[in-house]
């Protein structure tokens, strides 16, 4: 097999779902000619000409919005948005018709569409590129939110999108797209949504992480008997692998880059709290953002979760 990095394993999944199946259409500013911002689209314009790549105005409420018609309309539809952060005036578009197609029309139209976009800090970027808001989207019913973390997951994830006969939010993690390299296949496999996977097995505390969280948990869980889930999905959540896990190791820390505050750590310790309680042998510790605003570029390492502060919520947990 290959080594591919995420932007490799993107622009993979899209080139063989689209030579798969014609009602593949890509769409979003610079996805055509440009190939992208990241070039993950680069090639596409070339191969399945512009009836199928599609160059859009600067406007992300109209990208959702065709999306959602041509969903719809029975095509699969992926629209790309530049970054997390310019996606808020298509929320409209995404709560108010993608996510209630199905419900609105009693089952006789749906949504099948995907729409991609890079999220998360880490790059040094200007104000709104480093958003990590995935919490606000799993809030919506009728939206799946997806977060590969690493080009092999990125590939089999956005192939089980596609094919997803519902709306999907796919959040790629701006940091990995190209600090990371892993063996991913030519040819068609996937990963099914809604299923966390163990990325590194433990038995004295359980550490939940996505995105580039992930990989900076594992480097930080060096040394420990950890048990390390990736969501995949956060929304449906996979409450079964988090709760046995838990039942298992009897701890619990959460790591995400979002704001602490109302974040999905705060639902994941919820959901322990009513469902294993019995099994915790100390409190749920999260380490997440702090609830301001991304700071710009000189002040984003002391934003994002730390490995320090990741070994220091397992050393407070495993001293119960």
């Amino acid at each position: 097999m290959t080594q591919l990095n995420m932007v490799q394993a993107i622009n993979l999944a899209l080139r063989e779902e689209m030579a798969r199946d014609d009602r593949v259409v890509l769409l979003g500013e610079d996805v055509g000619k440009d190939g992208g911002v990241f070039r993950i689209t680069e090639g596409l314009f070339e191969q399945f000409g512009p009836d199928r790549v599609i160059d859009t105005p600067l406007s992300e409420s109209a990208i959702v919005g065709a999306a959602v018609g041509m969903a719809a309309y029975g095509l699969r539809p992926v629209a790309e948005i530049q970054f997390m952060g310019f996606i808020y005036p298509a929320v409209d578009q995404l709560f108010a018709h993608a996510a209630r197609i199905r419900t609105r029309s009693r089952g006789r139209f749906a949504a099948p569409l995907v729409v991609r976009t890079p999220y998360g800090g880490g790059i040094k970027a200007p104000e709104l590129h480093e958003e990590s808001t995935e919490a606000f989207f799993c809030h919506m019913p009728g939206i799946k939110v997806v977060v590969p973390s690493g080009p092999y997951s990125a590939k089999g994830l956005l192939l089980a999108a596609i094919r997803d006969p519902d709306p999907v939010l796919f959040l790629e993690p701006t940091r990995l797209y190209r600090m990371v390299k892993e063996e991913v296949p030519e040819g068609e496999y996937t990963i099914p949504l809604g299923r966390a996977r163990i990325a590194r097995p433990g038995s004295a505390v359980t550490v939940v992480a996505w995105g580039s969280m992930l990989q900076r948990t594992l480097k930080a869980v060096e040394g420990y008997d950890a048990e390390v889930i990736d969501p995949q999905t956060l929304s449906p959540f996979d409450g079964e692998t988090l709760l046995t896990s838990v039942e298992k190791t009897g701890r619990l820390v959460i790591v995400h880059e979002a704001p602490r505050t109302c974040g999905l750590g705060a639902e994941i310790a919820a959901t322990v709290a009513e469902e294993a309680i019995l099994h915790l042998r100390g409190p749920v510790l999260r380490v997440a953002g702090p609830d301001v605003p991304v700071p710009l570029a000189k002040l984003v390492d002391h934003y994002l979760p730390s490995p320090e502060r990741i070994q220091a919520a397992l050393d407070e947990v495993l001293r119960y």
